[in-house]
């Protein structure tokens, strides 16, 4: 239950209150570390899920981990962002309330016999979204540069991303709930 794989996921999970902590005492140095450390656990996504199939060590416990680190990661540093007035709290609002849906519609498809994996557009917007709050977590201007408008035209891309990938599942599962009986698959 606890293999390398997991405590990878695991160990994303732990950084939450550390990236929190650094963002409630916000300045230049406290925003870099909390970037840092943002990025170092947005890669065990990558790493968790490669040692995981590569060396067979799928298991509940990660299926389940491994989805809700993500999200508790990236709505984590979203939550702060807005509390500390760097980010628009209906972008927010719009973020949690696709994450929400999607992982209900999940629950229900799971207690039809069902799954709905992950798909393409789901990862990029996964991905799409960690790269956007980067430059918005650094915040504060370095040589020159303000990581401000970058972060936050990404994260407008990245909004776009998610309620696109949402509206996906949402069409694949009503899809699927209208096709009943024809071997249809969430994909």
């Amino acid at each position: 239950m606890f293999n390398l794989a997991n405590n990878l996921t695991l160990a994303r999970i732990l950084t939450i209150p550390f990236i929190v902590l650094l963002l409630y005492f916000p300045n230049k140095i406290s925003c870099l570390i909390a970037m840092v450390i943002f990025i170092l656990a947005s890669l065990t996504d990558l790493f968790d899920g490669l040692l995981a199939r590569r060396y067979n060590l799928v298991t509940s416990l990660g299926k389940f981990l491994d989805p809700l680190a993500d999200k508790l990661l990236v709505v984590s540093v979203l939550i702060m962002l807005v509390h500390l007035g760097w980010l628009q709290a209906w972008i927010v609002i719009l973020i949690i309330g696709r994450e929400i849906t999607v992982t209900g519609l999940r629950a229900i498809a799971a207690d039809q016999g069902q799954v709905i994996a992950a798909d393409r557009y789901g990862k990029l917007k996964t991905i799409i979204q960690v790269v956007a709050l980067c430059p918005l977590i650094l915040h504060y201007p370095w040589q020159g540069f303000d990581p401000n408008p970058l972060g936050m035209l990404l994260i407008l891309a990245a909004l776009a991303l998610t309620l696109f990938s949402g509206g996906n599942y949402l069409y694949a599962f009503f899809q699927h709930n209208l096709s009943a009986g024809q071997g249809a698959e969430y994909r």
